[in-house]
């Protein structure tokens, strides 16, 4: 086992977007990358695609260089701290449905040290909400795309939305089949955990993290639909990440497929 350093976010749910069909990003380091240009600001801004958070987020300082008036205070838990975001911050931005109206305002400073580069924001799960939207990592895309689109030669698994997150099931070495969160915004490939029972549905809280954190990791079997992935490199963790979740499948898996389609009206996950 070695120890890796990993940084987590999540939040809860919000509204849901229209507008701009096809989005461009780059794909670095294991983390989806959107230039967003927002009125007011001279250079486009770095923004995440996070799946893992529930609702979009601009960096406090961001905020603060655009001139957005400060929303009111709310409490925000992080792993193993918490803080004070503020909502809402309102956006503008030139590419109609990229951003949400509203975001929380959140300090992604942590994040931006981890990511030795500027994180202005994240877009969050609420950007699929009621939508049909393609990631495409062979065409580095990201689409809102038709019931009549869906690959003829994509495998198809249930989702469950539960408090703004996406969970999927998944399958490790030879245990029970259990619920884990589709992230985005966690480069790796699982982080799963390893004890203890999930409690029961808990309200949602605003949630982001506020510290990295060291996590020890093997290499595991792992299941995902009808397809095997071995030696599949695993954060172990001794308590849930979120309550009533076994762990994250990031992007180290669901980018080993052509394209992911999540679609949010049918509960269902496409993967080609």
């Amino acid at each position: 086992m070695r120890l890796v350093s990993l940084l987590l976010f999540s939040a809860t749910a919000l509204s849901a977007l229209g507008g701009n069909d096809e989005i461009d990003f780059r794909f670095r380091e294991g983390l989806i990358w959107v230039a967003v240009q927002v009125r007011g600001a001279k250079a486009p801004l770095n923004f995440l695609l996070d799946t893992g958070a529930g609702v979009s987020v601009i960096n406090l300082g961001t905020a603060r260089k655009l001139g957005l008036p400060t929303g009111h205070p709310v409490k925000v838990r992080g792993v193993g701290a918490t803080t004070t975001g503020y909502w809402p911050q309102h956006l503008t931005p030139t590419l109609p449905g990229v951003l949400p109206n509203n975001c929380l305002a959140v300090d992604l400073s942590a994040l931006s040290g981890a990511c030795e580069c500027q994180v202005d924001g994240l877009i969050g799960a609420d950007f699929f909400r009621d939508q049909i939207v393609q990631i495409d990592f062979e065409a580095r895309k990201v689409r809102r795309v038709s019931a009549s689109e869906h690959p003829e030669a994509a495998k198809c698994i249930p989702l469950k939305i539960r408090h703004g997150a996406l969970l999927a099931p998944v399958r490790v070495d030879d245990g029970a089949q259990k619920w884990v969160r589709v992230d985005t915004g966690c480069a790796s490939s699982l982080q799963w955990v390893t004890s203890g029972g999930l409690p029961t549905d808990q309200p949602g809280v605003p949630a982001v993290a506020l510290s990295s954190l060291s996590i020890a990791t093997t290499f595991t079997q792992v299941r995902l639909g009808s397809d095997t992935f071995p030696e599949v490199p695993t954060g172990l963790h001794q308590k849930e990440i979120f309550p009533g979740e076994a762990g994250l499948l990031g992007n180290g898996l669901l980018s080993r497929y052509r394209s992911v389609i999540i679609d949010w009206k049918s509960r269902r996950l496409f993967l080609k």
